[in-house]
This record gives structure tokens, sequence and C-alpha cells, in this order.
């Protein structure tokens, strides 16, 4: 259980518009609004929009909708589409995710791939040997990783939990094909460039976190480690799967017109979850989890 003397100042929502957020981005939300309760930490909006072929303008308006209708509170980031495009989206933040991703061809730790995912999937990449030249067209830039380097990452308490980089997050991509950064780098970049200093995530997350404190030391930024890390668990189907964005019936979207409150979707979480009292609203669901978590 999270000890509650602990003060942090600023944690984030982080949604992807890529698809209605649904009741599994809900129980992400509502533990961060807890916690950041529970630790005087203000609470920053950002919607992470680098990726364009999955970024649309609906979807972005459907996180606004979500948290106002659930009633989950923001202090800092956008209050609406037009002041998120005009202000926040990560598009105004391009020159510091250039200027890290120069930090790193300077220092020579990216390499360049042209391998496909089904390559990828089928055989070893062999693109560092190739020293493929980081200018050419259609080549990722992959982060040059160690997996024997140390990794310390701050729970909730304060406790430093001592790993290191796991085989599959080997090399990771820090700069796509289409010259746009990767995932990995603009969380990184954003957090510290918005003072975050709590991440909540899912338990899935948990290999990103890993891969972020790599590209931190690559970037020289210490200041990445005093970050600290919340894992909550996850929603999942009958089948033991992850929720996606392509699950309608799960939407909030969908909840919302088939005449479901805000309550009701607390509700159902909670019963999904196997929790027998009755929840009516974010604060008493994420009591619920925090405390068994």
């Amino acid at each position: 259980m999270p000890d509650p003397k602990v003060k942090y100042n600023k944690t984030r929502i982080a949604p992807t518009p890529s698809g209605f957020l649904h009741i599994g981005n809900v129980l992400s939300f509502a533990i961060t609004a807890a916690l950041a309760k529970q630790s005087s930490a203000k609470i920053l909006l950002r919607i992470d929009d680098i990726d364009q072929a999955r970024a649309n303008k609906q979807y972005v308006q459907d996180i606004f909708d979500t948290l106002n209708f659930l009633e989950i509170a923001w202090n800092e980031g956008p209050r609406d589409v037009k002041h998120f495009e005009d202000e926040y989206s990560q598009f105004h933040r391009m020159g510091l995710y250039n200027e890290a991703l120069k930090h790193l061809q300077d220092n020579e730790l990216v390499y360049a791939c042209n391998c496909s995912r089904k390559q990828l999937s089928e055989t070893i990449c062999h693109c560092y040997e190739k020293q493929l030249s980081l200018t050419a067209d259609n080549v990722s830039w992959r982060l040059i990783t160690s997996s024997t380097n140390e990794l310390t990452i701050k729970n909730y308490n304060g406790e430093l939990i001592q790993t290191t980089l796991p085989a599959e997050m080997n090399n990771f991509v820090v700069r796509k094909k289409d010259g746009f950064p990767a995932y990995q780098l603009t969380s990184v970049i954003d957090d510290l460039y918005y003072g975050v200093d709590l991440v909540l995530r899912g338990e899935d997350l948990w290999h990103s976190t890993l891969a972020q404190h790599q590209l931190a030391i690559a970037l020289g930024e210490d200041d990445f480690k005093d970050i600290t890390f919340y894992h909550h668990p996850l929603i999942t189907d009958s089948a033991g799967n992850k929720l996606s964005k392509s699950a309608g019936a799960t939407s909030i979207k969908y909840l919302r017109e088939q005449g479901k409150s805000a309550g009701d979707v607390y509700q159902l979480i909670a019963t999904i979850l196997g929790v027998n009292n009755p929840v009516h609203n974010w604060e008493q669901l994420a009591g619920i989890i925090i405390n068994k978590h």
C-alpha cells in the first residue's frame, strides 16, 4: 500500500488519441487522480499525438468528453481541442525531440535499421553490423543498448528497484522510419520538460519504464532517475488480454450513448475487477485498487 505521507509535485494523464478511450484508460485515470490527491501532486493533461498515422481529432475530443463525464479534473494542460492544437500538441516540442536525437547521433549512440516488422519477427537484425547511413531513406534509428547496465527505478514509496533492460527492449527504436521521434523518446523529453516527478502507468508498460531510463542515461538526463513510477494492474478481457481501443463495447463513448452514468462506469470496472463493494466515483474505485496493490 502506498505511503500516504509521500508528497509529489506533478503527475500526468497521457492518453494517445488513436481510438475512443475505454474502461482500462479510466482505471488508470482514476488511480492517477487518487494518488495525485493523496500526494498533493498537480495533474497535467498530456495528449501524445506525435503519431499522425493514428491520431485523430475526434479522438482528441473524446479525451475531453471522457474526463469531463467522469469528473476527473486536471490542473495543467489544454481545456479543449483548439487549446490543445494551439499550445500543447507534441508538434510544438519537435525542437526538443530533434535536439535529443541530435545528441544521440553526435555521440554515436544510435544506428540505422531498415528491417521491416516481418523481417524482425523472422530473423535477428544485423543492421548494426551493416553501418547504414542515419540519413538514408526509410531507416529507423535504434539506440545502442546494453543488457548488463544496471537501471535504478524509484517506486511510489521511495524504494529503489535495481534491474537491467529486458532482451525484448534491446536496441529499441528512438526515431521512426517516417523521421518522427518514437514514443520512448517523446515520453522522456515531455516528462522532463513539464517537471513530472510521478508517473502512473499499467503493469504492461514496465519494460517501457526500463527503456526510458536507459534512454535518459544516454541523453545525459540525470534528473529522470528521480521520477517515481507506479505500475497498476490492468483490466483484461475474458481471454486475459489487455483491452484495446478497438474494443468498442468497453469504450466510454459507447457506454455514455447507452445511457450509463459515470457511477455506472466506475461500478462496471469494479465488478470486472472482482470488487464486491459498491463504487460510485473514481476516488472509491481507486482507493480499493491502491489499497490492494
